[in-house]
């Protein structure tokens, strides 16, 4: 397999070259030049770009990534009444095919969710992490789309609703082991996906912390509603 990949690469470097009819041999395999194969990498673990969209076309043409996060921000609304409070702006953003495990950006992602653009991009200076320079990087852009495209006055007035991350490519590899064996290597990448919403933040953005008589009552009700009524 590797000879015909080597001899498919120098057939295509030899039709780039000027004359390259004359230089072709006479018993080497010639595919069909109609229907030529797409071009292959130099390595199958090579790292994602900056751009998500450059690791779908080099290995599939027809796979652009996940397309529907950022048809959010196509969404037209109905008009408001007088009376009505106004609808809060937002915008939604997304970097694709990141070279990082998910696994592990879920906890950067979740990180920042709740917190005010300024306060979010602040604490990420601080994070050691190799994901937080994307995400960070990912807010910005997304923080420049709301004040371009969206109408959004203030950039500082924005904080983070929704960050949240996806399974991205997964390249399977193999690595040698002693004694002629070999073992299972994974190359993930993710998707990061975050909503910027015009306003303040919330106090609590998960729950609102209780003392622990509060967290007694609330167990001993759950314990009370658990009763069959006329039971013995």
């Amino acid at each position: 397999m590797h000879k015909v990949i080597r001899q498919m690469s120098q057939l295509r470097m030899q039709s780039q070259l000027p004359g390259a009819a004359l230089l072709k041999p006479a018993n080497t395999f010639s595919p069909n030049l109609s229907q030529s194969p797409p071009a292959l990498p130099k390595s199958i673990h090579t790292a994602a770009g900056a751009a998500g969209g450059t690791l779908c076309t080099k290995w599939n043409k027809h796979n652009y990534g996940p397309r529907k996060w950022l048809e959010y921000n196509k969404t037209v609304h109905p008009p408001q009444e007088p009376e009505e409070e106004p609808r809060k702006a937002y915008v939604c953003h997304m970097r694709t095919n990141i070279k990082y495990s998910p696994d592990k950006m879920w906890y950067i992602a979740a990180f920042v969710r709740g917190m005010s653009v300024d306060e979010a991009l602040k604490q990420l200076n601080f994070v050691l992490k190799k994901g937080a320079t994307d995400v960070r990087e990912t807010i910005l852009e997304a923080q420049e789309m709301a004040v371009q495209r969206h109408n959004v006055e203030y950039k500082s007035n924005l904080w983070i609703a929704e960050s949240f991350v996806g399974k991205g490519r997964v390249f399977k590899g193999m690595r040698r082991h002693a004694r002629g064996r070999y073992g299972k290597v994974e190359y993930k990448h993710c998707h990061y996906f975050v909503r910027l919403e015009e306003g303040n933040p919330p106090e609590h953005y998960y729950q609102e912390p209780q003392t622990p008589e509060q967290q007694y009552e609330h167990w001993l009700e759950q314990m009370r509603s658990r009763k069959i009524i006329n039971s013995l």
